[in-house]
């Protein structure tokens, strides 16, 4: 069986992941004060970041059309997709469109379009799952049992350096962030069993959040020898790199990759943020 794993730009990739894997990227579009950037490997990130700081306004973000998908469900191979939370986003609803009016011309194309309940790095790892799993020789559908249960177990957690983002969106006010900004809040999020964020915890204190951040796997993951974990930077390798090393210190993964955030999950953590999965 022959497999073609496609996720969005929310999917954030290194370099060794592309060159052994053959996950083909979707992208999303991303617009601050009438200019459209597509997230693709031709945006430049630390030049993004510069535009999202000097910009007023919050970016404003769009999923793939339909068509972008279909464009990439042709060929002989068995197609997996893997998307941005649905909850977060309308990219699940647009493949799964994709899905149906490809099938319309070949029905009996197998494609199954995968809801990850998650962003950023949580859809790496689903799509580095799949990879795996198919490299096995199992059927179709018990690629799907198996990565359906990955999905429901995984967690996924995320550091926030910066608000600014969510006063541009209005999520939060200007003095909120600047009491939060002024005893040096930090907010740790979680992704929800729904494929939504919430709060976790707010932690006084860079370093006291960094420590908090490693404790919270500890207290959150079960059988961490068996899993990998994936931690996504927003422009801060070093901090990515400290983590894992502290990481390292404390548990037993069975790999841990570190991935580069690109333009959708930039926009969610900013720079500066640190995005978990496991």
């Amino acid at each position: 069986m022959t497999v073609k794993i496609i996720a969005d730009s929310c999917c954030d990739l290194n370099d060794e992941i592309k060159r052994n894997t053959n996950i083909s990227i979707v992208p999303l579009t991303i617009e601050i004060e009438g200019k459209v950037y597509k997230d693709d490997e031709t945006l430049n990130i630390n030049d993004f970041l510069d535009v999202m700081r000097k910009s007023k306004e919050c970016p404003k973000t769009s999923c793939p059309s339909p068509v972008d998908f279909m464009k990439q469900y042709n060929g002989d191979e068995s197609v997996f997709v893997v998307t941005l939370s649905s909850a977060l986003s309308g990219t699940y609803k647009s493949a799964v469109m994709a899905k149906d009016m490809f099938k319309e011309e070949i029905k009996e194309k197998f494609i199954h379009v995968f809801d990850s309940l998650s962003a950023s790095v949580g859809e790496t790892l689903v799509s580095l799952k799949i990879d795996e799993l198919s490299k096995k020789g199992i059927s179709e559908l018990e690629i799907v049992d198996k990565v359906e249960e990955y999905i429901k177990e995984m967690k996924t957690f995320f550091m926030l350096n910066t608000l600014e983002n969510l006063v541009k969106a209005g999520r939060i006010s200007p003095i909120i962030a600047k009491v939060t900004s002024l005893i040096s809040l930090k907010p740790i999020m979680a992704g929800t069993e729904e494929g939504t964020i919430k709060i976790q915890e707010k932690v006084i204190g860079a370093q006291k959040a960094f420590r908090r951040f490693i404790e919270i796997i500890g207290e959150q993951g079960v059988n961490l020898e068996n899993k990998v974990l994936g931690i996504a930077h927003c422009n801060c390798l070093d901090k990515a790199i400290e983590f894992k090393n502290e990481v390292l210190k404390r548990y037993k993964f069975k790999d841990i990759i570190i991935v580069p955030t690109a333009g959708i999950s930039t926009v969610y953590a900013n720079e500066g943020g640190i995005i978990i999965a496991f």
